[in-house]
């Protein structure tokens, strides 16, 4: 029988999608969502998703920031090299990964923070705009740190 993940599909237009799947495979087009709410089964189409966080929760801690020890991790893990994605909506994720390559259309990424929500993270590199590896992630998410304190700072 297949493994059933707990995921959370974020689409691109904003709307989260949260129920489990069986069928979600990186090589196929469209998976299938049993809805958390228990109404019907939702198709989802990969190429209108940003990215499918497998969770250990529904409902994460929202006041959580995962990236404070990323920084401060190693450069390289298990689950491969330090990776900073930032997505065109703006949000900036932090982790490692394997399968990283800009000519495919996704990749898995774990999180830095093993204490995090999320288990792994299949990312669509189509809803980025930016993907750093290695020190040149660190770079990205200082650069981040410093635009957010320079707003901070100017409020």
């Amino acid at each position: 029988m297949p493994e059933l993940n707990r995921i959370v599909a974020h689409a691109l237009n904003g709307k989260l999608i949260k129920g489990t799947t069986q069928d979600f495979s990186p090589n196929r087009p469209l998976f299938h969502i049993q809805l958390a709410d228990g109404s019907e089964n939702a198709e989802v189409r990969s190429r209108n998703i940003k990215a499918v966080f497998f969770v250990k929760e529904f409902d994460g801690d929202h006041t959580r920031h995962d990236i404070k020890g990323f920084m401060s991790g190693p450069g390289e893990t298990a689950h491969g090299k330090k990776i900073a994605v930032r997505f065109k909506d703006g949000e900036l994720l932090c982790g490692y990964s394997l399968t990283y390559s800009q000519e495919r259309e996704g990749f898995f990424m774990f999180p830095a923070d093993p204490k995090s929500n999320n288990i792994r993270i299949y990312v669509m590199v189509a809803a980025t705009v930016e993907v750093k590896a290695g020190p040149a992630a660190e770079a990205l998410l200082q650069k981040q740190l410093d635009e957010r304190k320079g707003g901070d700072a100017a409020a």
